[in-house]
Parts: C-alpha cells; structure tokens; sequence
C-alpha cells in the first residue's frame, strides 16, 4: 500500500491512497469461492455452479463490497502509518476501480492541531473574599416570608404592593381583537406584570371603579396584533387585597419543616449560603484561568469540531426552548463564539491532562458522583445507574480531570485576593 499525504489550508490534509489490485482481486477471488459453496442458482445443484457463472452473477456485487471493506480498513491503516490524527470523519473521492488496476483512492480531512502550552504560569486571576453576614441571612427570610405571604380585601384606595382584581376590555382604532378581554385579573401593583400606563392608572383606584387608559405597544412586542400600536383599555376595578406577611416565629419555622425555632432556621440558611458562595468562587476563579489560558496559548481550531459543537449548542438550545420545527431553529450564527470556546478549552485542558499526568482518582470520582446524585430526589438510584453504565461514568471521570485540570492552572497562577460581599458574589453567577 503507497500512501503520499498533501497539507492544504490550515489543519486539511489530502491523503492519496493506492492499494495494489493483487490483494483486491484476491480478497475478491476468496469471496466468490465462499458465495459459490451456498450461492442457489436456478439449474444448478447448491455448491455445484460453475465458478465463471458464480463470478458473472455475483462479481460486480462482491468487488463494490471488496473496495468499501478495503477502503476503511487501509484508511485507519494509512492514517495510523503516517501518524495523523483526523478531528473528523474524511471526504472520499475515488480515482478508479476497475479490474485489474490498483485501486487509489483520496481522503481528505482536518487532522488535530498540536498544542502547545506557552502560558500557564502566572496567571493572573482575582479570588473575591466574602462571607455570609447577618443582613444576607436577613434577605432571605424576607424572601421566606414572601412566599408565605397572604392577601386580605381592603377597602379602600389602591397603592404600590397592593394585589388588584380587575376585568378588562381592549380595543384598538374600536376594533376587538385575539386576547382583548379577560375577567378576575390579578396584578400586584410595582411588579411590573402590566403595562406600566395600566399599573399608573389603578394606584388610587377603589373597588367598584370603571377607568379607561390608552397604552401604547412597542413596535418589537412580541403579539404581532399589538405591535407599534396604541390599545384603550376598558377597567373595572374587582377588588383591592392588601399584603401580610407571616410573623417570624415558630410556626413560620414548622412551615419549612424546622422545629427547632429561629435560630435552627437560620443557622440552616446559613449553611446553605455558605455553600453557594464556596461553589460561588470556585466558579468565578475557574472561570477567569479557564479565560486567561485560553488568551495565553491561541490554537488552531479544526472546522469541523467547531460545526460539531454548534450543531450539538443549537439542538440543545432547542430541546430546552420546546422547538422541533427545524424552521424555527435558533440561527447557527449566534453559537459560533461559544463553539469556539467551547473547542479551545476542550484542546487545551486536554493538553494540560497530559502534560501534568492527571487522573480520575477513585475517591474523586465517588465524590463528584454523590454530588451530582445529591440534586436527584432518589440519590441511591442515580448512583446505581450511572455505577451501571460506562458512558456514563465516563461522564463523571471527564468531569474529575477536568476540575483536577483547573486546580493544577490555580496552583501555578497569581491569584488576588479581591474583599466584596456575598451579594456581590452571587450576583455574578451565571
């Protein structure tokens, strides 16, 4: 087998392939022998057909099966001869194939770039340096409170954090259209649930009120009806409710499931904000070295990983946002950029794997898995699955070198300490 490579643009390679016709026509010779044991022809005993007759029935079919099986096999033999590592599956174009003659063939595809690691010491990252106070333990009983929160009928005028009732009719030019109408409308006033034109005119408004109120629509709004158009609105007032919300004692604690008073809760709180802001950091640090060694050690990136990636972000995206018509699929344009991220990091966190000799221990591995089974409402369960399933924990290894990938960067990285507070801090993520 002969095989010459040719470097084209960037990380394309064109690989000629020629295959002597000795070892086509004889793999072709064997087949035919073997068809012709229980090859059943009309006229003829099973095993008895004339071997010309076999290879006029049954030669053409069996050289297009002899070139296909040939073709992969001396593919991954050239490829591994000539020491290349393709990012993707190759583009065939054959030159001949006729009896007789040696079969040549071309393969072209992008090989893997080689990575070098010109910068990993001494990046620069800031670590923010927070703790959980008090008054963020405050935030969030308020926020308990809200969703504990009941609404009681007032009589009286409207106001900011009121709950208001209403029927409405709208109209536009004194035309009705889809959706103009609705009964027993709920709208906490300053919550921005209506237009801002609607919540203006009801601060104030009683029970028993009819009021009128043009709003006008942006010209992007989504409802094509409404869109750069101006509706008059047609209200009547239901009821207004007035917000309450519980008391902080022991029985707003048994609501959550504490019975150990204030304290017991708070102290879980805590514990809990404690966490997020551990898991916090760590995302903001692994974030910022993950950017700087990518800013540091630019890499050729293969085309066809990255329309790889862009396909598997764009199909995502569309499971997740409920779209199966393949008209309405989000534009491949916009998932460019994170394709590309997305690929350098997967070249050169590999690169930084083999350079440090890192490994998914056991323990880790244990670890990440409990963590990830941790978040499922059958934790034992998820763990069995995945201990079952190889891809799976494939999955969690991958996972566990990475993170081990990202600890090795920090320790050889210049890290500053940045003194913010866990609002701060949270407010980042994501």
């Amino acid at each position: 087998m002969q095989v010459s490579i040719e470097s084209l643009s960037g990380l394309e390679r064109r690989m000629t392939v020629q295959v002597p016709s000795a070892k086509i026509e004889s793999e072709i010779e064997q087949r035919l022998r073997k068809v012709s044991k229980t090859a059943k022809l009309k006229g003829f005993r099973p095993g008895k057909i004339p071997f010309k007759v076999v290879r006029q029935r049954f030669g053409s079919e069996i050289r297009r099966e002899v070139l296909s099986d040939v073709m992969q096999s001396s593919y991954a033999e050239a490829v591994a001869q000539e020491k290349l590592h393709p990012a993707g599956g190759p583009k065939i174009k054959t030159s001949n194939a006729v009896h007789g003659a040696d079969f040549e063939y071309e393969a072209t595809f992008e090989v893997y770039p080689e990575v070098v690691l010109k910068k990993v010491e001494g990046l620069k990252v800031e670590r923010p340096v927070a703790e959980v106070a008090d008054d963020d333990i405050d935030r969030v009983m308020q926020s308990l409170r809200e969703q504990r929160v009941h609404w009681h009928v007032v009589d009286r005028a409207a106001k900011a954090d009121d709950k208001v009732v209403i029927d409405y009719r709208a109209t536009i030019n004194g035309e009705a259209f889809a959706g103009n109408e609705a009964s027993a409308v709920e709208a906490i006033i300053g919550s921005n649930q209506m237009p801002q034109e609607l919540e203006q005119c009801l601060i104030g408004a009683s029970a028993g009120d009819e009021l009128t109120q043009p709003v006008e629509f942006a010209a992007e709004h989504p409802a094509e009806q409404l869109a750069g158009k101006t509706a008059d609105f047609a209200i009547t007032v239901k009821q207004v409710e007035e917000k309450h919300l519980p008391e902080l004692d022991d029985e707003f604690c048994k609501s959550f499931g504490v019975d150990g008073g204030l304290d017991e809760l708070r102290n879980g709180i805590r514990e809990n904000m404690v966490k997020e802001l551990g898991e916090a950091i760590r995302g903001r640090l692994r974030e910022q070295i993950l950017n700087a060694m990518i800013e540091g050690n630019p890499v050729e990136l293969p085309t066809t990983l990255i329309e790889q990636e862009v396909d598997y972000l764009r199909g995502d995206t569309a499971r997740r946002m409920g779209i199966s018509d393949p008209e309405k699929m989000p534009a491949a344009e916009q998932f460019q950029e994170p394709a590309r991220r997305r690929v350098a990091l997967g070249l050169l966190v590999a690169k930084v794997v083999e350079t440090a000799g890192l490994e998914a221990d056991p323990e880790s591995m244990e670890t990440r898995l409990q963590e990830m089974a941790a978040q499922f409402g059958e934790a034992d369960q998820v763990m069995d699955a995945y201990r079952k399933d190889p891809r799976l924990m494939s999955q969690i290894e991958m996972a566990v070198v990475e993170e081990k990938a990202v600890d090795w960067l920090l320790d050889q990285a210049k890290i500053k300490d940045v003194k913010t507070t866990f609002k701060e801090v949270m407010n980042q993520v994501g």
